[in-house]
């Protein structure tokens, strides 16, 4: 069975434990999530999972409206991709999973070592984890916009005396004279700060809510409210 999940970020709260002590958590909604792609060693050189998330159209009770929305937000080869497209007369051999799956949103692959008991269309849930597990989340951290040194690399300030009146947060010297009389690749300067793939390891699973879907990590999780997030095993458990 794979163990890791797609979901998205809901928020912060807190629980506690048998001693009443306080728990900080992140609660994420994560899955269902679908099996739409088993990569093999054969086919694809590597042993992977690729897991689909978030049904497009899921609110939609009307059938022909959800039809409209799906074609609508996506390609034909990514509705080919999931098995979405009826066999014609151009093309009889139209790709089929083995169980259907619906039209989804977010699209990971996680790497696997044993592909045993794992087939297209499979449904994964939280279940697959347990109170007690140590798991890696990866997000998209918040953007900042554009950033001074002291903001995204924590440079400290300049001296307020001496008429540096407009220079108490500038950069200072880049340390770039005659040779090499240009400023040298990777020099720590402003810019846009935020907005990047951001890893946070070795979070304990606190709370598995199978019956809403829901996990509690203890600890923060990067990436705003609403955020796509991917769980996966903690590497460094």
């Amino acid at each position: 069975m794979i163990k890791g999940i797609i979901g998205k970020k809901v928020g912060m709260t807190q629980v506690y434990d048998t001693d009443g002590a306080v728990i900080p958590v992140t609660v994420i909604k994560a899955g269902p999530c679908w099996v739409t792609q088993v990569k093999t060693d054969e086919h694809d050189g590597y042993r992977a999972v690729q897991l689909g998330f978030e049904e497009i159209g899921a609110g939609e009770a009307d059938a022909e409206n959800k039809a409209r929305k799906v074609e609508r937000r996506m390609s034909k080869p990514e509705r080919g991709h999931l098995g979405l497209l009826e066999p014609n007369d151009k093309h009889p051999q139209r790709k089929a999973l083995a169980e259907p799956v619906p039209a989804l949103k977010h699209l990971s692959e996680f790497r696997v070592d044993d592909l045993s008991g794992i087939n297209e269309g499979q449904q994964i849930t939280v279940e697959v984890f347990q109170t007690g597990d140590r798991v890696d989340v990866v997000g998209t951290s918040k953007g900042k916009g554009f950033a001074g040194t002291i903001k995204r690399h924590h440079f400290n300030r300049q001296p307020k005396t001496h008429g540096a009146s407009d220079r108490t947060r500038a950069p200072g010297s880049l340390s770039s004279t005659t040779t090499p009389g240009r400023v040298k690749k990777g020099t720590r300067m402003g810019g846009r700060m935020g907005g990047e793939r951001v890893t946070t390891q070795n979070l304990e699973v606190v709370v598995v809510d199978a019956e809403r879907h829901l996990l509690a990590v203890r600890g923060s999780v990067p990436g705003a409210k609403g955020g796509l997030v991917i769980v996966r095993p903690s590497v460094k458990q």
